[in-house]
């Protein structure tokens, strides 16, 4: 499809409404219906499922708890070396680097702002000017549950509503301030006295966002900016801390001098979870 049509039909849809009929379709437990969505997602996607508990996709009541899958524990070794800081997801690096001031590179000659970002919450954006950032895109073939980068207790998070645009590569380079104007939960942790965030980006068809502390999160009634509790147990590097039914974009941020991003990853680089992605001093 001609990018300009495939933007502009985003901006037209019914976003939100074509999203809750999506949730809907995708926790259907009729069997050929389910079975019906399974089948034509692994014929198009193609997805490995020898790395899956589950590894029979019609073995899954719905579509969304085969989206949702859990991988053997085996197949994502988390590297135990003390000083990095591993991969959250499977996907693709979007973008990855340093922060110019207050501003985060979305896509060639397009900026974004840690302050709209994080809706305006100006006493952790400026824990992260000049800092370090990864933004993770999560292809609907790639494992879909978010793990910890690093050891950390959950210090505040909160829901940001917004708009569902995709978070492609087409819209990523067309849609001024895609991940600050897309609905999204912000997680900020400490880990002794370093900081770091994780930024869940909602998406086009993207049902449901949600965490081990919060359970869904999204879709939410009314849609407005809702504090949520936070923890006082800390969740160990390479755990589960959330999920996305259906994919999206996870943004990393780490506070200026924290890590150094390790050799070799820039946009287009392939990441796994539990891979070391930055080195810490």
């Amino acid at each position: 499809m001609n990018s300009r049509l495939f933007i502009g039909l985003q901006h037209l849809l019914p976003q939100h409404a074509l999203t809750a009929a999506v949730y809907a379709l995708t926790r259907n437990r009729t069997p050929f219906i389910k079975n019906a969505l399974i089948g034509s997602f692994v014929r198009h996607f193609k997805p490995d499922m020898s790395e899956a508990m589950q590894s029979d996709p019609l073995g899954f009541a719905s579509f969304n708890e085969f989206f949702t899958r859990a991988l053997r524990p085996d197949v994502r070794p988390i590297d135990t070396h003390p000083n990095v800081l591993v991969s959250p997801v499977d996907g693709t690096v979007s973008q990855i680097g340093s922060l110019e001031a207050s501003r985060l590179l979305q896509a060639k000659g397009i900026y974004y702002t840690l302050e709209h970002l994080l809706d305006g919450a100006a006493e952790y954006a400026a824990r992260f000017v000049g800092g370090s950032f990864a933004t993770l895109y999560l292809a609907p073939f790639n494992y879909h549950r978010i793990h910890m980068p690093l050891t950390g207790t959950l210090r505040a998070a909160w829901y940001v509503p917004g708009d569902l645009f995709s978070v492609n590569a087409t819209t990523a380079a067309s849609v001024a301030g895609l991940f600050a104007r897309n609905e999204r939960v912000v997680c900020i942790f400490e880990n002794g006295a370093l900081t770091f965030a994780l930024i869940l980006v909602g998406a086009l068809f993207v049902g449901s966002m949600e965490t081990v502390w919060h359970g869904q999160i999204t879709p939410r009634r009314p849609r407005k900016r809702v504090e949520l509790s936070v923890a006082s147990t800390p969740l160990k590097r390479g755990l589960e801390m959330g999920r996305f039914n259906m994919g999206s974009t996870v943004i990393l941020l780490l506070p200026r001098g924290a890590a150094e991003w390790l050799p070799g990853f820039e946009a287009g680089s392939t990441v796994r979870v539990g891979q070391a992605l930055a080195r810490m001093p």
